[in-house]
């Protein structure tokens, strides 16, 4: 039986190394598109800071793949790159955004989603009242999470026009479980009008 002991033990290993690479590795892609969404920012920054009139919401598209903004959390003290697109590949970068989606500023639904097990550990600390920070190249958004819900893997519904502007944050249910999660714990926020956010080009 000491070959089975040792098969364990090298299964184990094996798997410990593979969890291990693929943690460094979404920790250094997350960290390589926190300083492109970073870069971008400051780039427009230094524009307006010349004269340059700052890019309007309205005409704003962000790239397949790129990061282009950050997502504060000030609950969890996180600051996260957004990601445009919600492929395995722009989740392993950061939050993503749906493509079909609007952007901050643009009146009507924003969707973002993310890995529980990566850029969303400790959502289970999420609740309502709390707040996200979006700061985008051509301004920064603040909004207040007026309601949350739970929803089956497949449920589409969260998802399509409102007519009014609303961030939609969306992570796998429940937050420890192992494999393919079956269901989404959902966010609904809406803007929290201020003096810098919604329209003015704070910080910058």
């Amino acid at each position: 039986m000491k070959w089975l002991s040792y098969m364990l033990l090298l299964v184990g290993g094996v798997c410990i190394m593979v969890f291990g690479y693929q943690y460094v590795s979404h920790e250094q892609a997350q960290k390589d598109s926190l300083e492109q969404a970073e870069k971008a920012i400051a780039k427009q920054s230094v524009g307006n800071s010349g004269g340059a009139n700052p890019e309007s919401s309205a005409d704003f598209e962000a790239p397949d793949g790129d990061a282009f903004a950050t997502l504060e959390i000030p609950k969890l003290d996180k600051v996260l790159p957004v990601v445009e697109g919600a492929d395995p590949d722009a989740l392993a970068k950061g939050v993503g955004h749906l493509t079909n989606s609007v952007y901050p500023g643009q009146n009507d639904q924003i969707v973002l989603s993310g890995h529980r097990d990566t850029v969303f550990r400790q959502f289970d600390k999420i609740e309502i009242g709390d707040h996200y920070q979006i700061t985008t190249p051509y301004g920064t958004y603040t909004y207040e999470i007026k309601e949350t819900e739970i929803v089956s893997a497949d449920d589409t519904s969260v998802i399509g026009e409102t007519g009014e502007e609303v961030l939609v944050v969306t992570t796998c249910y429940p937050f420890e479980y192992v494999g393919n999660a079956p269901e989404r714990f959902v966010t609904y926020a809406y803007p929290v009008d201020s003096d810098d956010d919604q329209g003015q080009y704070a910080r910058q």
